[in-house]
């Protein structure tokens, strides 16, 4: 596997499937803060609050899927998540289908999210229990105010980078700045 984060702004995603699975989905989605689209014919209350207006109560229409790049498949028997996959793949899209590793060109990792920080872990598909319990480690391990560190530092990269420092320069003023706020043990 290749770790990688996609820019959702620049490789639209769709989602498209059932019930609390895809609920969950499209809230990981959401949390990237890109425009989605969700296909849902029988789309519950809970996958309704998740879509709001992205929600379409229907399959995907002929062509309406060659707009995306992505495919995240969830809340579907093998069968139906293995139909849509091969849909998707015809049309180059990148699919993910939950928990199904063979249906899946990448995985997604547990995310933990504060601000732009963004903490993963990524077992292959392998474990998704392991992934979740080491999610809650990081979770406690990272509060809040992590959101604010990383503006911080974002903000004195810039400044270093405008005084000329060149990148490794300012790779070692930014170690030194995260050791002297003691942020890490």
């Amino acid at each position: 596997m290749f770790a990688a984060s996609l820019d959702l702004e620049r490789l639209p995603a769709a989602l498209l499937g059932a019930g609390p699975r895809l609920a969950a989905r499209v809230r990981l989605v959401a949390e990237a803060g890109a425009p989605f689209r969700v296909f849902a014919p029988d789309a519950g209350p809970e996958v309704l609050a998740a879509a709001g207006s992205a929600l379409y109560h229907r399959w995907p229409e002929q062509g309406e899927l060659d707009e995306f790049r992505v495919l995240l498949v969830a809340g579907l028997t093998h069968d139906d998540a293995a139909y849509w996959a091969g849909i998707a793949r015809e049309l180059r899209l990148l699919v993910n289908v939950e928990d199904d590793l063979p249906l899946c060109d990448f995985h997604t990792p547990a995310v933990v999210r504060r601000g732009d920080l963004m903490l993963t872990v990524a077992t292959g598909g392998k474990s998704p229990a392991l992934a979740r319990r080491l999610k809650r480690h990081l979770e406690s391990s990272f509060g809040k105010e992590w959101a604010g560190r990383v503006r911080d530092l974002a903000a004195r990269r810039n400044a270093w980078r405008d005084a000329g420092h060149d990148m490794s320069e300012v790779a070692q003023l930014s170690d030194r700045y995260i050791d002297e706020q003691g942020w890490l043990p």
